[in-house]
């Protein structure tokens, strides 16, 4: 059985603009950056025997502490990448509705072969994600390894460990630098606890979390 420490990175300002990143490389913010510090001394007593994260800079920011606290190579994986929007990306909510409403409509619906001009689908995406996930489980088959991504990305794993269809409303947070659980053995993902940010609330700070996930309407 491998463990999986499943991480969302930590804030942006497009998240609190509420605007659909994707591929677009967004930095973490100030904010971003502190919850990745508080998240890494969390896992310090971990066994953790990788660490593999998305390579935009937003997860790479949240990974390079943890690395750094566990003395170990970070691995990059584009496969790990939020969903390509496509004609959507950088836009803000309000936006897509507004100058592509047919768009937005079937985003909120979340029509899984709904593809987004020169963008992926929720099926195409969710495909892509959940096969490099159960990769890198596979490579480290009995150990602990830590992986770091996207909003979307949680989403598509929580569904596969709970057998929860992509298409169903979201009935679960997905938080900026939030530590989640699962386990995969026997080709199975399953779910042991999720959305943990009590990490980020040491010495009395607030979280500063958002539950923004790009492509991952409730």
């Amino acid at each position: 059985m491998t463990v999986i420490y499943l991480i969302r990175h930590g804030e942006t300002m497009w998240n609190r603009e509420k605007r659909l990143q994707g591929h677009i490389d967004i930095g973490l913010n100030d904010i971003g950056h502190q919850q990745a510090d508080r998240l890494a001394k969390s896992l310090v007593d971990k066994k953790i025997s990788a660490i593999i994260s998305s390579d935009l800079s937003r997860a790479i920011d949240t990974a390079k502490p943890i690395a750094l606290h566990h003395q170990l190579e970070l691995h990059l994986d584009p496969a790990l990448r939020e969903r390509h929007y496509g004609v959507m990306q950088g836009l803000s909510h309000q936006e897509i509705a507004e100058h592509h409403p047919e768009n937005h409509q079937a985003w909120k619906k979340r029509d899984i072969h709904f593809q987004p001009e020169n963008g992926e689908s929720l099926a195409q995406f969710n495909d892509r994600v959940v096969t490099a996930i159960a990769s890198w489980a596979k490579k480290y088959a009995g150990k602990e390894i830590a992986i770091v991504a996207h909003g979307g990305v949680l989403d598509c794993l929580n569904r596969a460990a709970r057998k929860v269809s992509l298409d169903v409303a979201r009935d679960f947070e997905i938080l900026n630098a939030s530590l989640n659980t699962l386990t995969y053995r026997d080709e199975q993902f399953d779910l042991v606890h999720w959305g943990d940010v009590n990490h980020l609330n040491e010495q009395g700070q607030p979280s500063k979390s958002l539950d923004e996930v790009d492509g991952s309407p409730r």
